[in-house]
């Protein structure tokens, strides 16, 4: 699970906690709009922020160098043509997500636009939800199909 850029520290302390029930690595692009010493953080991941072990990187080129072994990624943005309900996530998949008040930079959007996937929103009415609220469906969709592959 890779935030970029991420803004604010209770999302982060809530995907944190959400990355370690399910298993996943927790994964920061900086630069950050906290510190990770914040109290805050570390309230919203409760009494398991200790144990999420963020990996930090100092930038998108950094982690982008470094990120073909974690797997494939997957760029999620309301710019996605493609569903996240339509994407096989079996494989190593790797989850990004921009930051809360812009999404991906334009750029990155751009360079990665085969592999933008976007989370279904019925209403008209409704054009974002929250970072936590996506990140934990992604990751539970992520987990679903792994498991239906499996039968665990």
């Amino acid at each position: 699970m890779v935030l970029v850029e991420p803004e604010i520290h209770w999302n982060t302390g809530n995907i944190g906690r959400t990355c370690l029930a399910a298993g996943a690595q927790l994964h920061l692009i900086e630069p950050l709009g906290f510190s990770l010493d914040d109290k805050a953080v570390r309230r919203a991941g409760l009494d398991y922020w200790v144990r999420v072990d963020p990996k930090v990187w100092p930038s998108w080129d950094e982690f982008e160098r470094k990120s073909p072994p974690l797997g494939a990624l997957s760029l999620v943005s309301p710019d996605g043509a493609r569903s996240l309900w339509s994407v096989d996530l079996r494989p190593p998949t790797v989850l990004v997500f921009g930051r809360e008040s812009t999404g991906l930079p334009s750029d990155l959007r751009h360079r990665h636009r085969p592999r933008l996937v976007s989370l279904p929103i019925a209403s008209p009415h409704v054009r974002s939800l929250n970072l936590s609220t996506c990140v934990g469906i992604a990751l539970y969709e992520t987990l679903r199909q792994r498991q239906t592959a499996t039968g665990r």
